[in-house]
C-alpha cells in the first residue's frame, strides 16, 4: 500500500500544482534533491575529485541499486548520462554488414528509428517493420515469421512514447532467445512505472533514463547488456576508464559493461539516481503499477465520455501515459489551458513515432501521464479542463 500523504509531502510541488508529465520528467522526491545538492555542496567545499572519493561507496552502490531494479548483475550495468547515449553506446557496439536485417516496431521511437536509418545508409543493413496486431501492438506471429538467417538485431520500444501501447516485451524475447539474435529493449519509460525482469523479459540489452517514472534527475540514464553478449562487444568510443592503456600500443576494455561509460561523470546526478531507485524499490514496483494504471484507467474514462475528445490509445492494457485529442483545439492550446488551471501536462509530435502516427494519420497528441504520487482529484480536474473546451 502506498502512503500517498508521505509521498506528496515528499513532493513539494504537489501541493502548489496538478503534475501529470511524468513521461516527459517527473517531479523528483526530496529524499533525490538532498541528495543531489548534498553532493555538490560536497564537491564546493573539497573539490569535485575529493568529493568523488569520499563518497566513493555511495556512488558505486549505484549500480547494485540499478542491478536490483532491473534483476541483472552489477557488472551488467552501465550508469549513463541519458537514456539516448545508452541506447546508442550498445547499438553502435553491434557489428552490421550489408544484407544484415534489423527488425523492429510501428512505435518504434524517433531516436532509435534515425539510427537504423544511418546504419542502413553506411551499412546496408534493411530495416523491416514487424506489423501490429488488431489492438495495435507489436505482431508476434508476425515477427516469428518474419525470422530468417539474415536477422542480426531485434530493438523494439516497450512503452512507445504515445499512444499508451504497452509492447509484448516478453513475448519478443522468447523468440529473439530462440533464435539466438540479439533483443535490445528501449525501456525508458517502462522502467519506474512498471517491475523490470531482464531475465524474465529476455532482451540481451536494455536502455532507461532516470528523469521520467524513475523520479530521478535529468542527465542520468542507465544500461544493461547481458554478459554473455557484453564480452563481445567493443563501444563505438572508448577512452581510458572504458579501455586501460596497459601498453605502448595496446589497450585492454574493461570487463564489465563500464567499457560503455567514460571517465567523467556527474557525480551529484548518480547520487540522485541512485536514491531514485531506492526510492522506488523501497515502494514497491507492483504497488506502483498498480497506482498509475489505476489514474490512467480513470483517466480514459472520464475524457471517453466527453463529446469532442478522442482517446488516441492503443493496446490491451495500456500504460500510464494517456494521448488524446480535442475537436477544435490543437495540442499546445490544450496543454495551455491545463496550465492556466494549474495543471501539467504534454504533448507528442507526430515525428517523435512517425511510422505510428502516419498509420493512423494523427495529429499532434496530448499526453498525459499520471504517477503514483497524483490523486483521484487532480486526474477529474483534467478531465473538467477538457470537458470546458468542448
Amino acid at each position: 500500500m502506498i502512503d500517498l500523504a508521505r509521498i506528496r509531502a515528499e513532493t513539494p510541488a504537489t501541493a502548489r500544482r496538478a503534475y501529470l508529465h511524468n513521461a516527459g520528467a517527473a517531479l523528483m522526491p526530496t529524499p533525490v534533491v538532498d541528495a543531489i545538492k548534498r553532493h555538490l555542496d560536497l564537491e564546493a567545499e573539497i573539490g569535485g575529485y575529493a568529493a568523488a572519493a569520499a563518497e566513493a561507496a555511495q556512488l558505486d552502490a549505484v549500480y547494485g541499486s540499478v542491478a536490483r531494479l532491473v534483476n541483472a548483475q552489477p557488472d551488467e550495468i552501465a550508469l549513463m548520462d541519458n537514456a539516448t547515449i545508452a541506447w546508442q553506446m550498445a547499438f553502435y557496439s553491434l557489428p552490421f554488414r550489408a544484407g544484415d536485417r534489423i527488425l523492429t516496431a510501428e512505435a518504434e521511437y524517433a531516436a532509435n528509428y534515425v539510427a537504423y536509418l544511418q546504419t542502413a545508409k553506411r551499412t546496408g543493413v534493411t530495416i523491416d517493420v514487424v506489423p501490429s496486431d488488431a489492438d495495435g501492438a507489436l505482431d508476434v506471429g508476425a515477427l516469428e515469421r518474419m525470422i530468417d538467417k539474415r536477422v542480426k538485431l531485434i530493438a523494439i520500444t516497450w512503452v512507445p512514447t504515445n499512444g499508451g501501447l504497452t509492447n509484448p516485451a516478453a513475448a519478443v524475447g522468447r523468440i529473439a532467445r530462440a533464435h539466438g539474435i540479439p533483443y535490445l529493449l528501449d525501456a525508458c519509460q517502462a522502467v519506474g512505472q512498471m517491475p523490470v525482469d531482464v531475465e524474465a523479459v529476455g532482451c540481451d540489452i536494455l536502455s532507461a533514463t532516470g528523469r521520467k517514472f524513475l523520479r530521478g534527475p535529468r542527465g542520468t540514464g542507465f544500461l544493461y547488456v547481458r554478459k554473455s553478449l557484453l564480452e563481445t562487444l567493443e563501444p563505438p568510443m572508448i577512452d581510458h576508464f572504458a579501455a586501460p592503456w596497459v601498453a605502448r600500443d595496446r589497450y585492454a576494455l574493461r570487463p564489465d559493461a563500464r567499457r560503455f561509460e567514460n571517465w567523467e561523470n556527474n557525480y551529484a546526478a548518480r547520487a540522485g539516481l541512485g536514491v531514485a531507485v531506492d526510492y522506488a524499490l523501497a515502494l514497491g514496483l507492483d504497488a506502483i503499477e498498480a497506482r498509475c494504471r489505476l489514474l490512467a484507467r480513470r483517466l480514459r474514462a472520464g475524457l471517453a465520455e466527453i463529446r469532442g475528445v478522442t482517446v488516441r490509445d492503443l493496446g490491451r492494457d495500456p500504460s500510464a501515459i494517456v494521448s488524446f485529442t480535442v475537436d477544435g483545439h490543437d495540442a499546445p492550446a490544450v496543454v495551455a489551458a491545463a496550465a492556466a488551471a494549474g495543471i501539467t501536462i504534454g504533448a507528442s509530435p507526430p515525428s517523435s513515432t512517425r511510422l505510428d502516427a502516419e498509420a493512423r494519420a494523427l495529429p499532434p497528441l496530448v499526453r498525459a501521464s499520471p504517477h503514483y504520487y497524483n490523486t483521484e482529484d487532480e486526474v477529474d480536474r483534467l478531465v473538467a479542463v477538457c470537458s470546458n473546451l468542448t
